[in-house]
């Protein structure tokens, strides 16, 4: 799926109150410069809800931020579920804001892979079920506050799941031959170079720091995979399946690495 298309999957931090800057708890580390505890703003954070060091994240110590998207949850929590009145507004709020924003943003990240297995022509036999799937998530998303507060995603995500297994079956079946499984598994620091991985299932694979330089990654699953500080310099990406611009923000590449439809090229990355 495009990355420029479905902005309200994206997010958008004009329209949110900065929640992913104040709910969520962060500790120093490689990715963050500062502890944060949830509900503390960062220090970062402006009076307008901007980040005072955006084009800095990176060189400021918080490589962290630039890997992490909410799809489009913190504006949904901010304009519709708390209707455009932010936790410095109304304080008395503020708690549930915070607990409600990882919820929505669980169930947005489902919206955006049902979304782009839906847009998937291979999929065709499966479109019924993921549009009865993104209505029932897309009306789960639009409850009051209380409700959401208390939605366990789990079983929304397990119902999920097995649609999105089947797409990507579906999906991966063009690459021919017998697709690699590699789903969950651990390829830290693994010298790939060159690997012919097209059609893969790199479902929740571990592939920090990996050497992927030159591999064929098309039509690969990568829904979940860790792929912080992994080299796709020159790697083919074309047609991969569930990546997101994190997962490429989080990752090193060049101007030889081939990204599907949509995405930007990292600005950390060499040119």
């Amino acid at each position: 799926m495009s990355e420029t298309r479905h902005a309200e999957l994206r997010g958008d931090c004009a329209n949110c109150f900065g929640l992913c800057c104040v709910a969520l708890p962060f500790a120093r580390s490689a990715d963050f410069a500062v502890n944060k505890s949830s509900g503390e703003p960062c220090r970062n954070l402006g009076q307008d809800f901007t980040c005072s060091i955006h084009a800095r994240l990176r060189d400021s110590g918080f490589q962290g931020c630039t890997v992490y998207d909410c799809f489009g949850a913190g504006q949904k929590v901010s304009q519709v579920t708390f209707g455009g009145v932010s936790w410095r507004e109304a304080p008395d709020s503020a708690r549930q804001m915070y607990e409600v924003f990882p919820v929505m943003r669980q169930l947005h990240e489902l919206l955006r892979y049902l979304t782009e297995a839906r847009a998937l022509a291979a999929t065709r036999p499966l479109h019924r079920d993921l549009d009865r799937a993104l209505a029932r998530v897309t009306e789960l998303t639009e409850g009051s506050a209380d409700e959401l507060e208390k939605l366990d995603v789990g079983p929304v995500r397990a119902e999920v799941n097995p649609l999105l297994l089947k797409s990507s079956s579906l999906v991966r079946a063009a690459a021919g031959g017998k697709p690699k499984d590699r789903r969950g598994a651990d390829l830290i620091g693994k010298r790939l170079r060159g690997a012919k991985l097209r059609g893969a299932d790199l479902r929740g694979a571990l592939l920090i720091a990996a050497d992927l330089s030159g591999a064929d990654l098309s039509l690969t699953d990568l829904i979940g995979a860790d792929l912080r500080d992994a080299d796709l310099s020159g790697a083919d990406l074309t047609g991969a399946l569930f990546l997101t611009q994190p997962q490429l923000n989080a990752a090193r590449g060049d101007a030889a690495t081939r990204l599907p439809e949509g995405f930007e090229r990292p600005a950390h990355w060499t040119r």
